[in-house]
């Protein structure tokens, strides 16, 4: 009777372990070429809906870098949009939670670091747009974004992000000093510009190869960035006969290392505790069965201790604590920033991007006409090593 009760537990629990069918995660069919705006395209189209975040991201910093700005702000848009919209109520994200379903099924929204990129980039296009109120906006959730670790050593230490926040609050006529001081607190440099309002030549770079995501432990449980190989570590910039040195004021690879905890990570360790408890568990009593089918008198409970060894054999198998590796990944790893005052009329302006010695890096140099405008505007420039247009 044992016996047969477990069978029938072990047949109706099978019913509701996920098995492994054919899954709408498979890129194979839709021929991905490696441009990440060509490849965006396709795979929001018919590649998984919980990767459109993702390609989202990846196409809006590449239009961003060949100075294809609206596209970039229409992606970054609807990305911010899910942001904002999906961290709690999308269904694959819970299920996401439970022990039988990868992490990697969830709506991709990235890591902290990941999202307040996104709110990074969007910053800069408002005030391209002469928006700097919009602009701030984004800076000031783009800290929300980083501020959401456990470890608050590291909570919204971004320095640009105060830094911004003060110079846009002063170019609006407010105060940003309390803004500023917090920048300038995080600044290992020293070489932040002033927070001067009058400064109308805004320049943001970033450059480097950003954090790429693996992952580590038995199960492959354990979230873990690798820093990319790095040629460029400053840049110069000169507009006429003025250069300033543009040294790296925030490192993504810091950020996303020191991101502390997140929910998923504990999720993802009782999962793996729960796999390898069930699997030993399931092991102890198959041996235990088969030993016990041995004897005719305890047949019966060997019968049933065995059954009960292989469901829980197949319920480790099909808890999947894997850590998810997506990643944004064409991020840069540094991100810095120049002011500057210029007076109306056309200038030239070149920027070299320098290795550790403080040489130019060959074939990254850039050179720029710039046309400033009379009035109060700023002229805002996007450039990053990786730039093809300008």
């Amino acid at each position: 009777m044992k016996a047969v009760l477990c069978a029938s537990l072990l047949g109706g629990l099978l019913l509701i372990i996920p098995t492994g069918c054919a899954t709408d995660s498979d890129y194979s069919s839709l021929r991905l070429t490696g441009d990440p705006i060509a490849d965006s395209r396709v795979a929001i189209e018919r590649g998984p809906k919980r990767d459109r975040v993702l390609w989202e991201y990846r196409a809006g910093l590449a239009y961003m870098r060949k100075g294809q700005f609206e596209e970039a702000k229409r992606l970054l848009d609807d990305a911010i949009l899910s942001i904002g919209g999906i961290k709690t109520a999308d269904s694959d994200s819970r299920k996401a939670r439970g022990y039988f379903h990868s992490e990697s099924k969830k709506t991709f929204l990235g890591e902290p670091y990941e999202r307040v990129m996104a709110f990074y980039y969007r910053g800069i296009l408002y005030w391209m747009d002469g928006e700097p109120d919009n602009a701030r906006a984004c800076f000031r959730s783009a800290q929300i974004e980083d501020s959401d670790n456990e470890n608050k050593t590291y909570s919204a230490d971004y320095v640009l992000l105060d830094y911004l926040d003060g110079l846009a609050t002063a170019k609006l006529a407010g105060d940003g000093s309390d803004a500023d001081k917090r920048a300038r607190k995080l600044d290992k440099t020293g070489s932040l510009p002033a927070c001067d309002p009058k400064a109308n030549v805004l320049i943001f770079l970033d450059f480097g190869q950003g954090p790429h995501k693996f992952a580590t432990g038995e199960y492959g449980q354990e979230l873990r960035f690798g820093e990319g190989n790095q040629r460029v570590r400053n840049a110069l910039v000169t507009v006429d006969n003025q250069s300033v040195r543009a040294p790296a004021f925030d490192d993504l690879y810091f950020q996303a290392i020191t991101r502390g905890g997140r929910v998923m990570d504990h999720i993802l360790g009782n999962k793996a505790v729960f796999k390898e408890t069930t699997a030993i568990a399931g092991m102890g009593a198959i041996v235990g069965g088969a030993v016990l089918l041995q004897n005719r008198g305890t047949r019966e409970v060997g019968a049933g201790l065995l059954a009960l060894g292989v469901l829980s054999e197949v319920v480790s198998a099909a808890t999947t604590p894997e850590a998810d590796i997506r990643a944004w990944d064409n991020l840069p790893q540094y991100l810095s920033f120049v002011a500057l005052t210029a007076s109306p009329g056309q200038h030239t302006m070149r920027i070299d991007f320098q290795d550790a010695y403080g040489d130019a890096v060959e074939g990254l140099s850039k050179t720029i006409t710039l046309n400033i405008p009379v009035g109060s505007r700023d002229s805002i420039i996007y450039i990053s090593d990786q730039s093809t247009s300008f």
